[in-house]
């Protein structure tokens, strides 16, 4: 009878050892496949194995800026076929006024949802800056957002989420906006329709992965657009955001000191202005709080872009 019981209390010991293995297998299993899972998902489009090194930002807009404008200027002229490429251009108004996109530009625009200006009967300036890649003065840039209780929006792209996500989490939890500007930076009509909506909701499944967010505005990068490139965005529930003062400060090599940034701004101030500016400019960061500081003392405020939303 102490066999017998010796002889069961063996059985039960193998049984629940292997019991014990074939939890651990099993584990061992789903966590391998629950790796690869996250493997395949963790490319998103992209966006972790792009690199910064690998795109070219040399020219981060190619419409025509609001200083080098002239009077030929007509609203007769056609720049550029409605339904081809377009490249976001202004013409600067003086006293204060609205600059004037390209002749049909800013139909084309409203006709997808998109926009340049915010309500430009209304004293607010909307601060956006494009985060191509980083350049050392986003930090500076969000403590004087903080410090002058300013919200900005910052359009990333999927190189500077893969680098940079300490400085994306900073923009997330102080109260700022984070917009699309595509994985890889690329011209938005050169691409499919397909090619499109991966530059696009890539970028978003990635950032909405680390930080639970949604992208709700996109700046094409470059300013270049079509109308197939509006409506695919649109219908993929963005807002495509350009903006209605730019100036060539994305040009890491031209430093020509914050006065001259400052004044760039100040001089072309105006209701509802979409104020575009690029975080790589050392000028740019250094002006900053001079900057918000005169578009207050101008009778201006700041306004969040999140209202802007459609």
């Amino acid at each position: 009878m102490g066999v017998f019981k010796l002889k069961i209390k063996k059985v039960i010991t193998i049984f629940v050892l292997l019991l014990l293995l074939a939890t651990v297998v099993e584990c061992f299993v789903i966590r391998k496949n629950n790796s690869t899972m996250n493997s395949n998902l963790s490319d998103m489009g992209g966006v972790y194995s792009a690199s910064s090194r690998n795109i070219d930002y040399s020219t981060e807009l190619t419409g025509r800026l609001i200083e080098e404008m002239n009077s030929s200027f007509t609203s007769q002229q056609s720049i550029f076929p409605y339904a081809q490429k377009r490249c976001w251009g202004l013409l600067r108004q003086p006293n204060n006024q609205t600059p004037k996109p390209d002749p049909g530009a800013n139909e084309v625009l409203t006709r997808y949802g998109g926009m340049f200006v915010g309500d430009v009967t209304k004293k607010t300036i909307y601060l956006t800056f494009d985060e191509g890649y980083e350049n050392g003065f986003t930090s500076k840039i969000l403590d004087t957002l903080r410090d002058n209780n300013v919200k900005a929006a910052f359009f990333i792209t999927g190189p500077y989420l893969k680098e940079h996500q300490d400085l994306v989490r900073r923009m997330v939890e102080e109260g700022h906006t984070v917009g699309n500007h595509t994985i890889h930076h690329p011209s938005l009509p050169e691409k499919s329709d397909s090619e499109i909506e991966e530059e696009v909701l890539g970028l978003e499944r990635a950032f909405t992965e680390k930080f639970g967010a949604k992208m709700k505005f996109l700046r094409p990068p470059k300013g270049e657009y079509s109308e197939k490139s509006l409506s695919i965005t649109n219908k993929l529930g963005y807002t495509n955001m350009f903006w209605s003062f730019a100036y060539d400060d994305w040009h890491r090599d031209k430093i020509r000191g914050p006065e001259y940034a400052y004044k760039m701004v100040i001089n072309n101030l105006h209701n509802g202005e979409i104020m575009l500016l690029h975080a790589v400019s050392k000028d740019n960061a250094d002006a900053l709080d001079m900057i918000i500081k005169g578009v207050r003392e101008s009778g201006y405020e700041f306004g969040d872009v999140e209202t802007l939303a459609n």
